[in-house]
């Protein structure tokens, strides 16, 4: 899609960015990003020659003779730009931008007598973490609680995070959590980064179902883009830390400083705050490093159309209804999830003679027992057991 004008400068600095990562497909971002290869390697150029294409950065020049008086003034200004950063953080950006930082407890202490150190919000940190090896092999995706706008409008802020480079891949403002929004909006994330091999939600609308079910419309649509969806344990937020320590961070580094009057003045803050996150906020998870120093984008690119499932020629297969949820079998109709009406499944026999699994591609959705003819027995997902990270 066009880019958006409002948008242009923040794109265009991802793009140089992303293309200047190791093993990058340029040609591949060019066509992503909706641009001319000759315009892309262009701006790489000038951003490889002097950083022109972006203007965020405000680091003055060095200056040998600088006192004690001007660095401490330097710290207390990149803590007035970031008020959630702490010592850690800010000694790293010190030391990025070429400055010899003192010790993170002189940090500390420096903004600890400007009166720049609050309490710590929340209880001890997490001892055990999970993360994927590499990018794109999960995503972890929420809806952070909504906000109330200036107009009287809700807010619901939808989030992105690959689970390996913690790189936030899409912060949207919301005016709903309907599945359509979510559609839409991963369609525009899928085109830019390509495609996860898996989700990792929890078991709330959309990507969850209010009566229980495990499958949703959303689900089968992400499963026909070769994305597995994996839920979380119900009533368990810390088995998605990540998520859960990205919205802490929105929270506090976007909503707690400004109140917003509309969803689009939202979306421009998310904007800017995203791609400070990405490539400038150090992280403390990942050994001070920005999430864009990990993350590459995917080689699974979005396809133009929505794949249709294949099944082999000998078995059986059965269309469900759009208008019922049942297969026929062996004479009697047998209920499957609402989610597949109007979808093809297959129905292959078990290792019980009396018991067939129904299958959408290769995931099992519902079973039927000819002896007890119950019409379908219900799959449960394995919850996730992982840790907090």
């Amino acid at each position: 899609m066009p880019w958006r004008e409002v948008s242009v400068m923040d794109q265009r600095r991802e793009f140089v960015r992303l293309a200047v990562q190791e093993g990058a497909n340029r040609r591949e971002l060019c066509r992503r990003f909706n641009i001319h290869p000759d315009t892309g390697y262009k701006w790489l150029a000038r951003w490889q020659a002097d950083k022109n294409v972006d203007d965020l950065s405000r680091r003055p020049h060095s200056s040998p003779g600088r006192t004690g008086c001007e660095l401490e003034a330097r710290i207390l200004a990149v803590r007035d730009a970031h008020p959630a950063w702490g010592a850690r953080k800010i000694a790293r950006c010190l030391e990025r931008d070429g400055f010899r930082s003192p010790a993170v407890s002189t940090v500390h202490q420096i903004l600890h007598r400007s009166g720049r150190v609050k309490p710590a919000i929340g209880g001890a940190v997490a001892s055990q973490r999970f993360e994927m090896p590499a990018p794109n092999l999960l995503w972890q995706m929420d809806f952070k609680g909504w906000v109330r706008l200036g107009n009287d409008t809700q807010c619901h802020p939808l989030t992105v995070v690959d689970d390996h480079s913690r790189y936030d891949l899409c912060l949207q403002a919301c005016a709903d959590q309907r599945t359509d929004t979510v559609r839409n909006r991963l369609e525009s994330t899928f085109r830019h980064y390509g495609l996860p091999e898996a989700f990792f939600v929890d078991n709330g609308s959309p990507w969850g179902d209010p009566s229980g079910e495990r499958w949703t419309r959303f689900s089968v649509w992400l499963l026909k883009l070769g994305i597995a969806v994996i839920h979380s344990r119900p009533y368990h937020p810390q088995s998605r830390g990540k998520n859960e320590r990205f919205h802490r961070t929105l929270a506090a580094e976007v909503f707690a400083l400004r109140h917003f009057r509309d969803l689009a003045e939202t979306q421009l803050a998310f904007d800017a705050w995203r791609e400070v996150y990405n490539f400038e906020r150090p992280h403390e998870a990942l050994g001070q490093q920005v999430p864009a120093s990990r993350y590459r984008p995917s080689q699974r690119s979005m396809p133009d159309r929505l794949p249709e499932v294949e099944y082999d020629s000998h078995e059986i297969v059965r269309r469900v209804p759009t208008t019922k949820a049942y297969v026929s079998f062996k004479g009697c109709l047998w209920k499957v999830p609402q989610a597949f009406c109007g979808e093809r499944l297959a129905i292959r026999p078990s290792a019980n003679s009396a018991k067939y699994g129904v299958f959408f591609a290769a995931y099992q959705v519902a079973i039927i027992d000819l002896v007890s003819g119950t019409s379908v027995g219900y799959v449960p997902e394995h919850p996730s057991v992982m840790s907090p990270g």
